[in-house]
């Protein structure tokens, strides 16, 4: 499954000014007004959630070595992802590390532990004696690495990706870390997240002459970075990431530089952490960290960007003036690891209180409490707690399902749920059970799963969903269905209950969450419970995640199939907020 090539990913315009096409959309335009140069200055950094909107600088000094110069990239994909799976999905991770003489080996290790993040590709890229070496493929990280592969990479610096597919069979061009060559040199990036004007973006860049190889919003940053004219390196991110609107975590390599950043509004997470011997970590999740015996140090701060190297060690400075953050929820409810803190928090406490609340404000008599493993776990834990009635292990998950498999001629019913959850006769046979699940997205595999419950012997099925009904698509880096395919903005609670065949349903109150969350409540994004998006999306149809099934090699915008959704609903008129909508007409 593992595969490697080398190519070089520098098909960007070498020009420095954009030609005047790009003014019929002046909001978007790649020249902003002039703007005051930034200044560095010496200060304390504080509290995750008062990072201040003006430029800051931390040095530190851990002795570090690292080189870098030539691009070497390769870029695959992978098949789509089994049909009958009815979870959202994060697009990827990420992790950087720089200062270590086994820098890549502990990324290695670190993507492992990110791997719920992303399982159809991974990729490797590290510096060594001023070369940009890439390994990616197609696969899991134990499918795509091996020691003779992780022998290529040598060197004290290294960043990491894993990612979900998307759309479509096959995207073997979009694989990260992407590694570029350009005037000044070379640059490798892993990307978390999603760009809603990406369309704008990529029209302007291409009237301008640039040349795509790939369907990735990251290869726009790319491109943005190639002609800015600041100066130095990390100016060109900080100008580049001026232009982007939506969702991203992003950690770059240079030759001698490992630079992270992320969003102003702090969407998708990313953390920090240090070695023993002071190498420096950055992660999507604190449970890469714990593997590769990091010590946690604190979030990237929404807006910020850190520049680590040799010479100054940690340099932190302000992207943007940014407004109050607005994490992805999602993350507390399904996407992370349990063991993780995520957004200053720990993924568990969240979990087990989000059963709590359900049992206190939806109780119902019952003899044993189960979860649809895994996500559900740890709510199950809580809502078991709280009722005072036992949790068993009522479904068992087998983790050795592959992404493909041959079904017999007679077909089976519920085929695909039967294959990864196996009931527990003995804990479900004529009891009455309350099934804890984290969402419910179009309600299909829910269904299967009651009935799956009751063939086995189950009394009463009661469902209670550890978050509130989803009723929006995301735009910010999770794949989540169009808002026609939600089955909660298409029915009501009751409606659900008889679709999916239980006896009774109940969700998080989305009041309740926000109650649980405090005086944190407003720096989370709830757009998928609200329909109400942080960053509006300016363009009547929308990437859906990072990648498309085809690429810019096989024809213009508008040919790309199979990534887009529809912009919300309550856009007035679609040439005012799309002006390349009557051009492109996707």
């Amino acid at each position: 499954m593992a595969a490697t090539a080398t190519a070089n990913l520098s098909a960007f315009s070498s020009s420095s000014t954009l030609p005047k096409a790009i003014s019929k959309t002046p909001s978007l335009s790649l020249n902003p007004p002039q703007q005051a140069p930034f200044s560095l200055f010496p200060k304390t950094l504080p509290k995750p959630s008062s990072f201040p909107c003006r430029p800051v600088l931390q040095t530190q000094k851990p002795e570090l070595i690292v080189s870098s110069k030539n691009p070497i990239s390769d870029l695959f994909s992978t098949e789509k992802s089994d049909p009958e799976d009815d979870k959202p999905r994060e697009e990827c991770g990420v992790v950087g590390i720089l200062g270590d003489p086994e820098a890549s080996r502990l990324c290695y290790l670190a993507l492992h532990a990110l791997q719920h993040r992303g399982q159809e590709g991974a990729g490797i890229v590290a510096v060594n004696n001023n070369v940009l070496q890439s390994v990616t493929g197609v696969g899991l990280v134990s499918e795509v690495f091996n020691e003779s592969k992780l022998d290529q990479l040598p060197g004290e610096m290294a960043i990491g990706h894993v990612r979900y597919s998307t759309a479509g069979a096959s995207m073997l061009k979009n694989v990260q870390p992407f590694v570029a060559g350009y005037r000044f040199g070379s640059v490798g990036v892993a990307h978390n997240g999603n760009l809603v004007n990406y369309r704008a973006l990529r029209a302007m860049l291409e009237d301008s002459g640039s040349i795509f190889n790939t369907s990735s919003d990251t290869e726009v940053v790319l491109h943005l970075i190639a002609i800015s004219k600041a100066r130095p390196f990390f100016l060109r991110i900080v100008d580049a990431c001026e232009k982007l609107e939506g969702a991203y975590s992003m950690v770059f390599l240079t030759e001698d530089k490992l630079v992270a950043v992320r969003d102003p509004y702090g969407f998708r997470p990313l953390v920090m952490g240090r070695r023993s011997n002071g190498a420096v970590v950055f992660a999507s999740e604190t449970c890469a960290l714990d593997l590769i015996e990091a010590t946690y140090e604190r979030e990237v701060y929404p807006g910020e960007v850190l520049v680590v190297d040799k010479k100054d060690g940690v340099q932190s400075l302000c992207l943007l003036p940014h407004p109050e953050p607005k994490q992805c929820i999602f993350e507390h409810i399904y996407f992370a690891l349990p063991n993780s803190l995520v957004f200053g928090r720990s993924v568990y406490e969240s979990r087990h209180i989000f059963g709590e609340i359900l049992a206190t404000e939806s109780p119902v008599d019952c003899d044993v409490v189960i979860a649809v493993p895994d996500s559900g776990v740890v709510a199950a834990l809580g809502y078991a707690a709280k009722a005072g009635v036992p949790f068993q292990q009522g479904l068992i998950r087998s983790h050795y399902v592959g992404r493909t498999f041959i079904e017999p001629s007679q077909k089976i019913r519920d085929f695909g749920v039967k294959l990864k959850l196996s009931p527990v006769r003995g804990v479900l046979e004529g009891k009455r059970v309350v099934v804890v699940d984290d969402s419910i997205v179009r309600g299909t595999t829910s269904s299967k799963i009651v009935r799956l419950l009751k063939e086995a012997g189950a009394k009463e099925v009661h469902m209670r969903i550890a978050s509130p009904p989803i009723i929006g698509s995301c735009y910010y880096g999770v794949d989540t269905p169009s808002s026609e395919e939600l089955i909660s903005n298409r029915m009501s609670v009751e409606e659900i209950r008889e679709f999916i065949g239980c006896d009774s349903l109940a969700f998080l109150p989305f009041d309740s969450l926000k109650k649980m969350l405090g005086s944190d409540s407003s720096n989370f994004c709830y757009a998928c419970f609200s329909g109400k998006y942080p960053v509006m999306p300016r363009e009547v149809k929308v990437k859906r995640v990072g990648d498309f099934l085809d690429d810019g090699l096989n024809g213009p915008l508008d040919s790309i199939d199979g990534g887009w959704v529809k912009g919300p609903q309550d856009f007035n008129i679609e040439k005012e907020i799309d002006p390349l909508y009557q051009q492109s007409k996707i």
